[in-house]
């Protein structure tokens, strides 16, 4: 096992238990911080404010000093709110990426009829370009951004493009973990308001038609490495992997697997 500290960013759409989900991503949201932590890693979560958390039970309350950012889309310009909570029986912190419009209906991503909100590509691209925003205003430098789940898929592309210069990105790798292999689309649009009219359309191709499928991907092909949790997730990246590191998430011995996983993509060149 490593004895090297790292800075590591976790960049999730869903974690347990605030979000009352059995998924695997939200229950590997929450269990894997707390492992690395353990193990004397200095941990960061974002995640977003979806309106069924309950911020009274959970806690949370805003943090003023990171408040205040807006967030462009289509010349739109959108307030993002910064909110902090602790896990439970733990040292860790979770900070909220909230917005009334985008976060405050009661569901997360489909109605009450089980349809993708229309708006979810706009969400989205909001959630990633506030990840960017605000670890840039936390004036936290990561070693590793760990982005989980569809609706952290632009954190490796804007990593690589827009917010490469940046100081506090300049030597973070960003690794994506695939869970499923999804069908539901964010629309044609999508990788043009995700362009944020400063990325080169043939960058952002790779992200093709919108569909999730294509979003994880996208992500994929920008990540300098990949976790996938079954075969279907395998199947849906596999073309875009190359020579990339890939692990294969197992619930055992989580720490160790990860910080030996951290410590292969720290030591990559570039």
């Amino acid at each position: 096992m490593s004895n090297t500290k790292k800075r590591v960013l976790f960049v999730s759409s869903e974690m347990a238990p605030f979000l009352e989900t059995e998924s695997a991503l939200a229950i590997i949201a929450r269990n894997l911080p707390q492992a690395l932590q353990e193990r004397d890693n200095e941990i960061r979560i974002l995640v977003p404010r979806f309106g069924v958390i309950n911020e009274r039970r959970n806690r949370l309350h805003e943090v003023v000093r990171l408040s205040g950012i807006n967030i462009s889309i289509d010349d739109n310009d959108n307030p993002l709110i910064i909110k902090v909570a602790s896990i439970p029986q733990t040292k860790m912190q979770v900070y909220f990426l909230d917005n009334e419009d985008y976060f405050h209906r009661k569901a997360v991503y489909q109605d009450d009829n089980g349809q993708f909100f229309p708006d979810n590509d706009e969400r989205t691209i909001f959630f990633c370009k506030g990840v960017m925003e605000t670890v840039k205003k936390l004036g936290w430098a990561p070693d590793i951004i760990h982005c989980q789940g569809w609706m952290t898929s632009l954190v490796p592309v804007y990593l690589k493009t827009v917010y490469k210069d940046e100081p506090v990105f300049r030597n973070a790798k960003v690794i994506y973990s695939v869970y499923n292999d999804e069908e539901e689309c964010l629309g044609l649009d999508f990788t043009r308001k995700a362009s944020l009219n400063s990325i080169y359309d043939k960058s952002l191709e790779c992200f093709a038609d919108g569909r999730l499928q294509s979003l994880h991907q996208g992500a994929a092909s920008y990540a300098d490495a990949i976790v996938t949790s079954c075969d279907e997730a395998h199947r849906c990246i596999e073309k875009h992997i190359n020579a990339k590191l890939v692990m294969r998430h197992s619930d055992e011995q989580i720490g160790e697997q990860y910080v030996t996983f951290y410590d292969q993509v720290m030591s990559q060149p570039g």
